[in-house]
């Protein structure tokens, strides 16, 4: 079992801007903690890891509410910065999934 990237700062670019409330990319970054965590304990087999790349992007997508209420959305620089997570996750820990695949749920 291999442990996800220390160093690596999950939506950084997202929590240094201010259009972004800080307390919504936590939560963005909770849905793909979710991801990392099933990574971490050993899961591979591509089906299990989308399935819950699918909850995980549903998950997100029911955020958007939320971003507009705080006058905000998931636009091009957030979705960029998630599909750029993911891609960093599923690298790290060699799972052979194309990002596009990976986060094909989306609706932001």
């Amino acid at each position: 079992m291999k442990a996800f990237d220390p160093n690596y700062k999950l939506l950084d670019e997202m929590y240094q801007d201010d259009y972004y409330p800080a307390f919504l990319v936590d939560k963005v970054k909770d849905e793909l903690q979710k991801v990392i965590d099933l990574l971490e304990s050993g899961k591979t087999d591509t089906e299990v890891v989308q399935e819950t790349l699918d909850e995980v992007v549903c998950g997100i997508n029911d955020l958007q509410e939320e971003f507009d209420e705080n006058d905000s959305e998931i636009e091009t620089v957030a979705r960029e910065c998630i599909a750029a997570a993911v891609a960093y996750i599923l690298e790290w820990f060699n799972i052979p999934i194309d990002t596009e695949e990976a986060i094909r749920e989306r609706d932001w």
